[in-house]
């Protein structure tokens, strides 16, 4: 049986934390007052072990794929519409397109298991696992081997991305049926309730929402109960977008880059990747909360608080994205505000 790929993650060195600090606390504001942004600038100063981070060439990766489970009706739409999207990511009319223009990233979409064959001349990454994943209702939605490939496949991508210059990666996905994989693998990897953590996704209806919980509950029935190690639910009920974006988080924090976490989905991977290396913990900045059911949920077990709540519930790495001008304002704030010394101000609350 295919064992897990070992990953090299190393995490920060507390060693730096009381100077960063210092400077924080001795920039002309009161003790605080920058709320979030200071406990990301301490983040970003750790993963680069700098008191003067730089964050250079953001980078967004859309991982896409079908879910053999979403023919049992567990979305509004059908699964034509994955290959239908894919197409719209290469012509640049997507949300995410839009957003990730605005901020400069550097985009790529990868078929990790799209049911439709593209043209090889199309600007897309060709890293089809299969035409899409089994119905898990039935059996595993994809083999062990098919799981590490995936990883080992993710992990390559980051580590491409991180060798063009990318120091922050934030990674996407599309995939009609993906919020029913999250749910389980949050599920069966967090402890949480199936019918708490089941969303509309695509908008279901009460009748649709109804019929996705009784779904993932049967599904959930098939697998039973654990314990189960983070391959084998992987194999059971994930994705093949999922099961490589978890890689590409892995990856990314083997090469000490920021990762930008998307929504419910993208969190679901991060907590596989936890599940294989705890200390991908340290390397995630949490874009915002979602609008899809069982983000908040996720969120508390993960301990994270996300810097946006706009209720998004799109996915692609939109909300990703979007978070992005907080990450540059919580290095500009510590690379360019003036110290109370530098600026001859009273700074009698510091300490």
């Amino acid at each position: 049986m295919p064992s897990l790929p070992v990953f090299t993650i190393h995490r920060p060195d507390l060693a730096l934390l009381p100077e960063l600090r210092h400077k924080i606390d001795h920039k002309t504001k009161p003790l605080g007052a920058l709320g979030q942004l200071e406990a990301l600038a301490l983040q970003i100063g750790l993963v680069q072990q700098s008191q003067t981070p730089s964050l250079r060439r953001p980078s967004l990766t859309i991982f896409a794929a079908d879910h053999g489970l979403a023919r049992a009706g567990v979305s509004a739409y059908p699964p034509e519409v994955t290959p239908q999207m894919v197409f719209n990511f290469l012509a640049g009319g997507a949300a995410t397109n839009i957003f990730a223009r605005q901020h400069g990233f550097a985009l790529q979409v990868v078929d990790a298991g799209v049911n439709a064959d593209f043209p090889s001349d199309l600007p897309l990454r060709h890293e089809k696992l299969a035409h899409g994943t089994a119905n898990c209702l039935e059996g595993p939605a994809m083999s062990c081997a098919q799981v590490v490939q995936g990883l080992e496949t993710g992990r390559r991508i980051a580590h491409e991305e991180a060798e063009k210059g990318s120091n922050v990666l934030a990674f996407g996905e599309m995939g009609i049926g993906n919020t029913s994989s999250a749910t389980l693998l949050a599920h069966f990897l967090a402890d949480l309730p199936i019918a708490a953590c089941t969303g509309r996704g695509t908008g279901l209806d009460d009748t649709g929402l109804a019929r996705k919980i009784a779904t993932l509950e049967a599904v959930a029935t098939r697998v039973g109960q654990g314990p189960h190690d983070v391959l084998d639910v992987l194999a059971e009920v994930g994705g093949f977008e999922v099961v490589m974006m978890t890689g590409a988080m892995l990856g990314a924090a083997e090469k000490g880059a920021l990762i930008i976490i998307d929504g419910f989905i993208a969190s679901a991977a991060l907590l596989a990747a936890m599940h294989i290396s705890p200390a991908v913990r340290d390397y995630a900045v949490f874009g915002h909360r979602s609008n899809e059911g069982g983000h908040p949920l996720l969120l508390k077990y993960l301990r994270a608080t996300p810097l946006l709540q706009l209720d998004l519930r799109l996915g692609e790495g939109s909300g990703a994205v979007l978070a992005w001008p907080l990450l540059q304002a919580a290095c500009g704030f510590l690379n360019e505000m003036a110290s109370f010394e530098e600026a001859g101000v009273n700074g009698a609350g510091a300490p």
